[in-house]
């Protein structure tokens, strides 16, 4: 698997995201989700799985405070990629208070209140654990 797939780039990706998809936030996070269709014709390169792009706004920081926050978030995610299913976009974009989430609780707080927005959009279950480190 290259680097790039299983990741939103494109302009038109998240654009497609935020009009059709739906939507879920906390006081951290908000959460744009978009079930493709199954057949694959939903993306131009047939993409099959899951999907997801980040954003981060020049409000939260330098870019190298951006750059944390989205490395954070994209590790955050792949502890969780394995229980997500079909073939779905998602957009996570980081709200101002997720600075000081980081900087107090680490990494184990964003992932938490990502693991919460993903189970307000009823994309994991509840009872779902987290895989063991490593």
């Amino acid at each position: 698997m290259n680097r790039s797939s299983g990741r939103l780039s494109r302009s038109e990706d998240f654009t497609r995201v935020y009009r059709t998809g739906r939507s879920v936030a906390n006081r951290y996070l908000v959460l744009y989700y978009f079930e493709r269709p199954s057949s694959g014709l939903g993306t131009p390169d047939g993409a099959a799985g899951v999907r997801v792009g980040f954003s981060v706004s020049k409000r939260l920081g330098s870019a190298v405070d951006r750059n944390r926050i989205k490395r954070v978030l994209r590790e955050a995610f792949q502890a969780h990629r394995h229980s997500l299913g079909g073939d779905m976009d998602l957009v996570l974009i980081a709200r101002t208070p997720i600075i000081e989430l980081l900087d107090a609780g680490g990494f184990k707080a964003v992932e938490d209140k990502m693991v919460e927005v993903l189970r307000k959009a009823a994309l994991v279950s509840s009872r779902e654990e987290r895989r063991p480190s490593s």
